[in-house]
């Protein structure tokens, strides 16, 4: 059995200054595999970041309602929310005990922001023996002063897919 993983879909990342990439067809995916996920009987995991304490008014401060999930993610409350403080959905948190408790042998990995939490998390999860399935298509950041999200996408598509985890499409994912 697969577990859904959806990182860091909260208030102040998703609706900050900084937009994030193609942010409409990310909710209307992560809603797609949340129903996908919910018919098959997959358990449902959403992390919430939450410091370490940082400036006032950052999206991430503890307390905030900036760390609130997102209204557009279609919940119904048969989901696991949990806070992490690092980018490793996995570090300090239960997550692991949780996937194994519920006999999930895969974890399925989507959300917010590419290049910090859902990459440190597909490395992670399979460290920690879980079978990564990144969703190609269901994950994103925004601009950097480097590169464009677009791209910074695409290259961990690339980069994570083989060592790291599978990279499917969500139309061609199935629980």
């Amino acid at each position: 059995m697969y577990a859904l993983l959806i990182l860091d879909m909260q208030v102040g990342l998703f609706h900050g200054p900084d937009k994030p990439w193609a942010g409409e067809a990310l909710l209307n995916t992560l809603n797609s595999l949340l129903s996908k996920a919910r018919k098959a009987g997959a358990p449902i995991f959403l992390a919430r970041h939450v410091g370490p304490p940082g400036p006032p008014g950052s999206p991430i401060e503890p307390g905030s309602p900036l760390t609130q999930l997102v209204q557009e993610l279609l919940l119904q409350g048969d989901e696991v929310i949990f806070e992490k403080s690092r980018p490793n959905a996995f570090a300090m948190t239960d997550l692991a005990d949780r996937l194994k408790a519920c006999g999930s042998q895969g974890v399925v990995i989507a959300g917010m922001k590419t290049q910090y939490c859902v990459d440190s998390t597909c490395r992670a999860a399979r460290d920690l023996g879980f079978d990564a399935v990144l969703i190609a298509d269901a994950h994103t950041c925004s601009d950097t002063p480097a590169l464009k999200a677009e791209n910074i996408v695409a290259h961990h598509n690339a980069t994570l897919a083989g060592p790291f985890c599978r990279v499917v499409r969500a139309e061609d994912w199935c629980f």
